[in-house]
């Protein structure tokens, strides 16, 4: 199966490379690129790529701001960051934007392919040694406050709107995920946010991206 691919850079030969050692490693379709950002978000929804991989930093905005706004549209298109600065503050918005990956320039061109391969197979991937941090808060080692895992406290329904909203869904967009109502998909973040003691919903997202998806090691 092919995956597609747009490309966000604002350096035609950074483009031209990323194009170059995607198609190389073969099974990958390049079906668009732009250098800025308000190109990317109109053009992205239109042609739907499996993956967007998106510049950290633009002339005219950046590519965290373009993954929330083309992921709002349409949440089946995952995004990578793509960054030459390891910046803890934008991985942290990279996590609450929904991206599934924020990775490094200096990454190895196969490297880069495997990447775009597992976040188009729904994996979530971060660069080795990176951490999420969650504001306000700080987990013990194991990820608790004390006592059992605060995830294990959630009901089955608790977690997968949770997931969802690590993905950067709305209420709306999560209820009709779920098929439930918005009052209802409310009424869960409110109790899923008091058992894993946060006050506020990005607070719940970067700790469910830290300890779900984001806190896998990848190589």
């Amino acid at each position: 199966m092919t995956v597609t691919v747009f490309i966000l850079d604002d350096h035609e030969l950074v483009r031209r490379g990323l194009r170059e050692i995607l198609v190389e490693a073969g099974g990958i379709e390049i079906v668009g690129e732009s250098g800025l950002a308000r190109e990317a978000a109109r053009r992205i929804p239109a042609l739907r790529p499996d993956v967007a991989l998106l510049d950290a930093r633009l002339p005219d905005g950046s590519g965290i701001e373009v993954c929330r706004e083309i992921r709002s549209r349409d949440p089946s298109i995952k995004a990578i960051i793509l960054t030459s600065y390891d910046d803890q503050e934008a991985l942290t918005a990279s996590v609450l934007a929904g991206a599934a990956g924020y990775i490094l320039k200096q990454i190895h061109g196969p490297d880069l392919a495997d990447a775009v391969r597992r976040v188009a197979a729904g994996e979530m991937l971060r660069e080795r040694g990176q951490t999420v941090r969650v504001p306000g808060r700080s987990p013990s080692a194991n990820g608790t406050s004390g006592g059992g895992h605060p995830l294990t406290e959630l009901t089955p329904q608790e977690e997968r709107v949770l997931d969802l909203i690590v993905e950067g869904l709305t209420n709306r967009q999560i209820g009709q995920r779920l098929n439930i109502a918005e009052k209802t998909v409310k009424n869960h973040v409110t109790s899923l946010m008091a058992k894993l003691h946060v006050e506020r919903r990005t607070q719940a997202a970067v700790y469910g991206a830290r300890v779900r998806g984001f806190g896998r090691r990848w190589s």
